[in-house]
């Protein structure tokens, strides 16, 4: 092993010190992450799919208006982030864009994040044929009401091109603070 690589091509080969070595390498990467979501974010811009503003301008409206709103940091985050899994999965965005946040956000941020996307479709799904109540699965749920709360008060009405919309550079802060939580901390708690 030289003194910057591990010698195993077979990860149960592996040994301590090797193993070492890499944590040695991941803490560096680990703690840019706020710089790589950042970047992510920036790939939401430019093609308007029909909307007045792109992606990434209406990333940065729903965080604005939640911010505005009072939201917590985590939930501003939460908001800003939202839609980053569109570029790579637009069919299941929510899903990656939680994924992205619950090492470091609270169940109940995780769980909203995970579930926008169909909250969000009652206030299209039926113009396309499907079902814009297909939300109402999950009433009863503790996060049925939070949920539905934050499509209504910043996700659906964020596509205001005339919106004083926040920079992002505004929201980097904040970011930086929830994404050197501790992953998996007692800020996370159990699943809701």
């Amino acid at each position: 092993m030289d003194s910057d690589t591990i010698d195993f091509i077979n990860m149960a080969d592996g040994t301590r010190e090797e193993y070492e070595l890499l944590e040695r390498h991941y803490r560096p990467f680990s703690a840019a992450l706020p710089d790589r979501l950042m970047t992510h974010l920036s790939l939401l811009s430019g093609d308007l799919m029909g909307y007045k503003i792109d992606r990434f301008q209406h990333s940065l409206q729903t965080a604005t208006r939640a911010q505005r709103d009072g939201a917590d940091e985590e939930m501003v985050i939460a908001a800003l982030l939202h839609d980053i899994g569109d570029t790579i999965s637009p069919e299941n965005h929510s899903e990656l864009g939680a994924s992205v946040l619950q090492p470091y956000v609270s169940a109940r941020t995780h769980w909203i994040i995970k579930h926008h996307g169909v909250f969000q479709g009652y206030y299209y799904f039926h113009h396309l044929g499907g079902d814009r109540n297909a939300r109402e699965r999950f009433r009863g749920h503790a996060m049925f009401e939070p949920c539905a709360e934050f499509c209504a008060r910043w996700d659906q009405n964020s596509f205001d091109p005339d919106y004083d919309t926040m920079p992002l550079e505004a929201f980097e802060p904040a970011l930086r603070r929830v994404f050197s939580r501790k992953p998996f901390g007692d800020h996370v708690g159990e699943p809701v």
